[in-house]
């Protein structure tokens, strides 16, 4: 693999978007192509980028790979002649994959799944929606911003733009009466299983019953949680922006645990 740099190769996975494994060799005992320190990347697709060993601990590390990617955690793996497992688990805990190799030797494989944090796109150039921009960036959300001009860190984004979102994704409106029904609509026909507005009920409600005339279906409309935030009782928009943080962290929290957000409608 003449040339081939496992960082260069990092880094161009990270530039993707898409999410991967880094698979290091940690330890090896007797006779085993595997090397300590070896390094891989493992794709979503299961494709092994970097040299970790034989034909058995490549299956092992797809396999692990895909486990990880799908939980999102961590794992140590042990791949081990098939003649020496017994169970599943090693005595100190670690998961055991059979290996078939003839080569007889036994290797630890630290496998550490990476995906880019979630989006979190905001409508509007109002206050409020320029202090929600400057909170996400210091929480490492990938910020972009719409109706208003790029900043350090936050890219501009076009309302259609929003269709390549993901459902972990996260939209905020705060438009604050510029283009009020236009933001929120594009937000609700976004992916993103969370939306929230910056506004009353009142307000929040007269403008969903405009798109339901208008034919949007009841399960997009249920999906937003207006006023945005926890109730912290925040008047400025920097403490206004720490309630809708807040909330997306609690949201966000709740997926990792496999729960369903709390999410209240406009009528709520």
């Amino acid at each position: 693999m003449s040339g081939f740099d496992i960082f260069d190769t990092i880094e161009r996975l990270r530039r993707t978007g898409r999410p991967f494994c880094l698979a290091t060799v940690v330890r090896t005992a007797d006779v085993t192509s595997a090397k300590a320190g070896a390094k891989a990347a493992v794709t979503e697709g299961g494709e092994v980028l970097g040299h970790l060993g034989g034909g058995c601990v490549q299956r092992a590390v797809r396999s692990a790979a895909a486990e990880a990617l799908a939980s999102g955690q961590t794992r140590l793996i042990r791949v081990k002649p098939a003649e020496k497992v017994v169970t599943m688990t090693d005595a100190d805990g670690v998961q055991l994959y059979r290996s078939g190799c003839p080569s007889g030797g036994t290797a630890d494989i630290l496998i550490e799944p990476y995906s880019l944090p979630p989006q979190l796109v905001i409508f509007g150039a109002s206050p409020i929606a320029r202090a929600i921009t400057a909170h996400g960036l210091l929480m490492g959300y990938r910020v972009a911003v719409t109706g208003a001009e790029a900043t350090d860190g936050a890219r501009a984004v076009a309302p259609e733009d929003l269709a390549r979102l993901d459902e972990g994704d996260f939209v905020v409106v705060a438009s604050q009466g510029q283009g009020d029904l236009a933001a929120l609509r594009a937000a609700l026909a976004s992916p993103a299983r969370h939306v929230a507005m910056v506004a009353s009920r009142v307000k929040a409600a007269a403008l969903t019953e405009r798109l339901a005339a208008e034919g949007m279906s009841a399960d997009r409309i249920a999906r937003l949680k207006s006023p945005a935030g926890l109730d912290l009782g925040g008047i400025d928009p920097h403490e206004i922006a720490v309630s809708v943080i807040a909330e997306i962290v609690r949201w966000r929290n709740a997926a990792g645990r496999g729960e369903v957000g709390e999410v209240s409608g406009p009528g709520a």
